[in-house]
């Protein structure tokens, strides 16, 4: 009895009725940030799992507005390592600040890359987009993935308020970027797609999707805390899937372009497990649950300070 007060003292819990009718259910708050043993949960296979497999329509509108995604202890570190980047910054001439942009853009490039299964090396990567020298035994699809990122990443630089006020338009462009020449259609899909590994499937009405796309943008933007900001980016259009193909690809750079256009670090997930990272993706498409990917997020943060600036 004393943990489900301490529970609902700590706003994870809420109380329903009285007496011997009295009910305990988790808050959206609970719901969204609550740790969860990913182990124990990929442990069942696919179509074991409980899981919400289809979009949810409340998310975006009822839950997440009222949702504080950090602690104050996780805002106090993060806001620390910001503070840090800053004094570094200011120390930092204009060709200094840009060579550790292109490190950590390399970094990020590879990583965004490895993720979405493409199979160059780190050091591939670097002579690619440094030299324009390709990798012998790979695609081109994979070298044009890696130069797209390239070519995106160096957009938002040369414009860096671009995504200071997001719009559906400017996450249309920076998928174009991303996905040129590699046969992906532009614009916001008209059919139905899968996801490997689980059984959530993404809406596969356009105009739902556009609207889902649109309350995201209003979320993002109404958000004051630019962390929030960039780790909605990150999940919810990973979530919609608004696109054929790219969209993972499409939530790291736009929540990038976030971080880059409010002055602060960008992260370029250089230290995290491909696995892990799909794994924290799927808690939030399956349980709605964020709490995997917030530990990614803060943890790349941290790393991207310490290591680039």
């Amino acid at each position: 009895m004393r943990m489900l007060s301490e529970a609902a003292i700590n706003g994870h819990i809420e109380v329903v009725g009285r007496g011997p009718a009295t009910r305990y259910r988790l808050t959206p708050q609970a719901h969204v940030t609550m740790e969860l043993n990913l182990s124990t949960y990929f442990d069942k296979d696919v179509d074991e799992r409980q899981v919400q497999e289809s979009f949810n329509f409340e998310l975006i509108n009822e839950v997440l507005p009222h949702v504080e995604l950090f602690t104050s202890e996780e805002l106090q570190r993060l806001d620390a390592a910001q503070s840090l980047f800053r004094q570094h910054l200011s120390e930092m001439s204009e060709i200094e600040y840009r060579k550790e942009m292109e490190r950590l853009g390399i970094d990020l490039s590879w990583k965004s890359s490895q993720i979405e299964g493409n199979t160059y090396s780190l050091l591939e990567t670097e002579r690619l987009l440094k030299e324009k020298q390709t990798a012998s035994g790979k695609t081109k699809e994979e070298a044009v993935m890696l130069l797209n990122h390239k070519d995106a990443l160096d957009f938002i630089l040369d414009v860096p308020d671009y995504l200071k006020d997001l719009t559906v338009g400017r996450i249309e462009e920076i998928h174009a970027l991303l996905t040129k020449e590699l046969g992906v259609e532009r614009n916001i899909r008209h059919r139905r797609v899968g996801i490997t590994g689980t059984n959530y499937t993404p809406l596969d009405n356009e105009f739902q999707i556009r609207e889902a796309l649109e309350d995201s943008v209003r979320l993002i933007n109404s958000k004051s805390n630019v962390f929030e900001k960039a780790l909605l980016a990150l999940v919810l259009l990973s979530y919609i899937q608004a696109f054929t193909d790219g969209n993972k690809r499409t939530a790291r750079i736009v929540s990038n372009g976030i971080l880059i256009a409010n002055g602060y670090c960008p992260i370029s997930f250089r230290t995290v497990d491909s696995i892990d990272y799909k794994k924290a993706m799927l808690m939030f498409y399956e349980q709605n649950n964020i709490a995997a990917f917030k530990r990614i997020f803060i943890d790349q943060f941290l790393f991207a300070v310490k290591t680039y600036f």
